[in-house]
């Protein structure tokens, strides 16, 4: 016999799993029966695949097994089997995406970790709610040795030599004193029923049932009867119209591990040049693992019913990482392998027709049901919008479905709608995007001059948007202007008038240029601003801003590209750059130069480099003007 030591992870998630008050422990048998399909599902394809598994006998089935004098709990498979390897790697360890954030986000309090912890999945551990002694005894399939692992939690596990008669394993849980309600038939089977009826492989279990008399018998008797207790129907297979909303909604619980309901599902069966059929489910909130870079994909594929991976990231692009679901298809070979599957013709036709059907899907919610999209938008609408730059032929649906912020709008509203609002001469979006607050963004100096002609405008302050919206030029007949290069409307007399300022201005813009030196691109008059005295223009001639968007559009954030210097515009119209340029006094010149450079820094939302000194020049000027 040897021992163990559980990963540090383990042993926290067994430690919640025993200490949490959790309300829904039902759940360890949904995770426990899934395990024992997917370990079912794996031999499957290996006997029809593979030449090593071609002559091992899979006859596939779950059986349970209550036991109330030693009160222990068993559950049963003819799956593919563990060997001492494969219950250190699998039952020692946790290598699932997000585990560590899951463990950081737990705050310690036993009712929002509840909930936490049912959106997270808590797969095999989830026995420890109800039993205080698990064992496992499990014979992988081609090899002559069984092993039994076993635990009462803690720290350790142990592992021994064991006989089983053939491939499959058995989890025997021995429950709590309790956790009698686990130990009545009918409560296991309401379970099954609730969460596992759609397992496509048949469970059993004994059950007493009542055996009316036989000719010449006086009374009926009580017998035990090995029975199926699930349909065990692929519940993608069958027709939408013969499935109940509650059956949609445990399958979903059963394949995405997760006890919240889903926020919206979509089934769809194809028939003609190919056959295939697909059922996607939305959760009501995002998987732990979204935002990383090793997220578990949610889509297991199917060939004919027979499981082919579920691990596979190509099957839908990554913007949608966020669905839970089944593609079965009639017209891949069994054998497919991964390199296969990501050049596949049949399979990039279903991904191509998949992807559409859930956008225009999505587009119905956010049509039908707003209350309904705004719970998916909050959780997925930037995880959506990464389509914009790695989804080229969607692009214009994914922008039909996103709700940004706008200048005149005190709430998101759909893109959709905004564009009614936009110039049909001009046929110009307008648009600024920057990551700061989204107060401090709508009061960039960039939009007093759309504030001032009544002009809606885009305001994109979240990372993402900074990322994606430079590279999205048009939408229909309609082009992306960013703010800075927008060119609105003026007059003859207001050309002249401006021209004229601005030849005013030539001698202290001179002085300003050479007081900033290299900290400027350049300096220039602009009539663009209304209530501000200077703002910042990037210089996209500048070459490190050249760099900066060539890496942004191959996803990359980092860089020792220098960084773009900027070009400080200055309003002729503000009363302090009027008096300014009036001043003789060139120390007041170079110290407000500097000053109006750091003001504009800090309007565009960045940390000043040398703070001392701007509090030592504002100091020099307040002192002066008092």
């Amino acid at each position: 016999m040897a021992k163990h030591q559980f990963q540090t992870e383990v042993s926290q998630i067994l430690h919640l799993m025993i200490h949490s008050l959790y309300s829904n422990k039902e759940i360890f048998v949904r995770e426990l029966v899934s395990n024992s399909s997917d370990a079912l599902d794996k031999l499957n394809m290996l006997v029809l695949t593979d030449e090593k598994y071609k002559g091992i006998n899979f006859a596939p089935r779950i059986d349970i097994t209550i036991d109330k004098e030693a009160k222990t709990l068993t559950i049963s498979d003819t799956g593919i089997g563990m060997n001492e390897t494969d219950l250190v790697e699998n039952l020692g360890t946790i290598a699932k995406s997000g585990t560590k954030a899951f463990l950081e986000q737990l705050s310690g309090d036993q009712k929002k970790d509840s909930k936490l912890i049912g959106q997270f999945g808590v797969g095999f551990y989830a026995s420890f709610m109800v039993a205080d002694k698990v064992e496992v005894i499990s014979r992988k399939a081609g090899e002559e040795n069984a092993y039994k692992w076993s635990s009462m939690a803690g720290s350790e596990y142990e592992i021994e030599a064991a006989e089983r008669d053939s491939h499959g394993t058995s989890i025997i849980m021995h429950l709590k004193d309790d956790e009698s309600e686990f130990l009545e038939t009918y409560r296991i089977e309401n379970i099954i029923k609730k969460y596992s009826n759609h397992i496509p492989f048949p469970i059993f279990m004994d059950k007493e049932e009542w055996v009316a008399p036989a000719e010449g018998e006086e009374k009926g008797h009580n017998e035990t009867v090995n029975k199926q207790i699930n349909k065990a129907n692929a519940l993608w297979t069958i027709s939408k119209n013969e499935i109940s909303e509650e059956e949609y909604k445990d399958f979903y619980s059963s394949i995405a591990h997760d006890s919240s309901e889903p926020l919206v599902w979509m089934h769809n069966k194809a028939e003609g040049s190919l056959e295939y059929t697909t059922l996607f489910y939305v959760p009501s909130k995002a998987p732990m693992d979204l935002y990383r870079v090793d997220y578990q994909s949610g889509i297991k594929l199917y060939i004919n019913r027979v499981f082919i991976t579920d691990d596979e990231k190509e099957l839908m692009p990554t913007y949608l990482r966020f669905l839970r679901g089944v593609i079965d298809s009639a017209d891949l070979p069994l054998n497919v392998s991964r390199e296969i599957l990501q050049s596949n013709k049949v399979m990039a036709k279903i991904k191509n027709a998949s992807v559409k059907k859930v956008l225009g899907e999505l587009a119905k919610l956010a049509e039908n049901d707003a209350e309904k999209y705004d719970a998916f938008y909050k959780e997925f609408g930037n995880v959506l919008k990464e389509g914009l730059y790695s989804d080229m032929g969607n692009r214009e649906r994914i922008l039909e479905l996103l709700k940004l912020n706008t200048l005149n709008a005190s709430e998101p509203v759909m893109f959709s709608e905004f564009v009614k609002g936009v110039d049909e001469e001009k046929k110009e979006i307008y648009y600024i995007t920057a990551k700061m607050s989204l107060s401090m963004l709508k009061n960039s100096p960039a939009l007093e001059r759309f504030k001032a002609k009544g002009i809606d405008v885009l305001v994109l302050n979240e990372e993402i948007d900074t990322i994606v919206f430079p590279m999205v030029t048009e939408y229909n007949e309609y082009k992306f202007v960013n703010v800075t290069d927008a060119k609105l409307e003026e007059s003859e007399e207001e050309k002249k008038e401006h021209e004229q300022k601005a030849k005013e201005m030539d001698s202290f813009v001179g002085q300003l240029q050479n007081a900033l030196g290299e900290n400027v691109s350049k300096v220039e008059t602009t009539f663009d601003l209304t209530e501000s005295a200077v703002c910042l223009k990037i210089d996209k001639e500048d070459q490190g801003y050249m760099m900066a968007q060539m890496m942004k559009q191959f996803g990359q954030m980092g860089g020792d590209f220098p960084a773009p210097k900027p070009i400080l515009q200055i309003n002729p119209n503000h009363e302090l750059i009027k008096k300014l340029s009036d001043s003789a006094d060139m120390n007041l010149i170079d110290d407000a130069a500097h000053v109006l450079l750091d003001q504009a820094k800090l309007y565009e939302g960045e940390t000043l480099a040398d703070t001392a000194g701007f509090i030592a020049r504002l100091n020099r000027i307040m002192a002066k003007a008092l």
